[in-house]
């Protein structure tokens, strides 16, 4: 699919990073992965400030330095799950790949995402909705899937009068929808990829030029 096929762009420079930055970083990381792994193993709700501090071996006024308060652990471990998408949609990409192909790979690399930390995923996605994240937050999903559809149409592919962010409002709808299930029944994700790739070609089956 030509339309999804990008311009390399020239890497920036590599920048030294002093110790005083490794130290933060490092802080950082200490902090997050202390207040996941404590999420995972006995909840969101169920974990305090002053547990996450003990368990980084750090005092409890030093998580504040890096995050106004619990909920921005959330915001982090989302915008990290971008990244891994990124990545994983970057490692399968290829030249000449149809819209419903590149569609498909995407449920199938946000699956391999939740399966892999699956129990995470079960405690992170409901505190996330239950702090409002999937109300105040940038719809990514939706921007994902409706660039895919956008240059699908632009090759032909999709029909002409279809807008391709209305499109990814439903895709990431399905997506979330079918996640929210999972999770809110105890479902293992043994068959999410096949059933997001089930429900997508059923969506796009109403839009693509045949």
């Amino acid at each position: 699919m030509a339309g999804t096929r990008r311009a390399a762009e020239p890497a920036e420079p590599v920048r030294a990073v002093g110790r005083r930055e490794r130290h933060k970083r490092a802080m950082y990381e200490r902090l997050y992965s202390a207040s996941i792994d404590l999420f995972t193993g006995q909840g969101y709700e169920e974990t305090s400030i002053e547990e996450i501090t003990e368990r980084a071996d750090v005092a409890r006024g030093t998580f504040f330095n890096y995050f106004e308060k619990k909920e921005e652990v959330i915001a982090a471990w989302g915008a990290r799950r971008r990244d891994t998408l990124r990545a994983e949609l970057g490692a399968i990409a290829g030249g000449g790949l149809d819209v419903l192909t590149c569609l498909e790979n995407c449920m199938r690399a946000l699956a391999k995402i939740n399966k892999s930390e699956w129990r995470t995923t079960q405690v992170m996605l409901t505190a996330w909705v239950k702090c409002g994240h999937p109300i105040f937050e940038e719809p990514y999903a939706t921007s994902l899937f409706a660039e895919i559809v956008a240059a699908g149409k632009q090759d032909g592919e999709i029909a002409a009068h279809v807008d391709p962010t209305l499109v990814g409002n439903i895709l990431r709808d399905v997506y979330l929808g079918t996640l929210y299930r999972y999770v809110g029944r105890g479902k293992q994700p043994t068959t999410l990829a096949t059933e997001l790739v089930t429900t997508l070609r059923l969506v796009m089956n109403g839009v693509l030029v045949r």
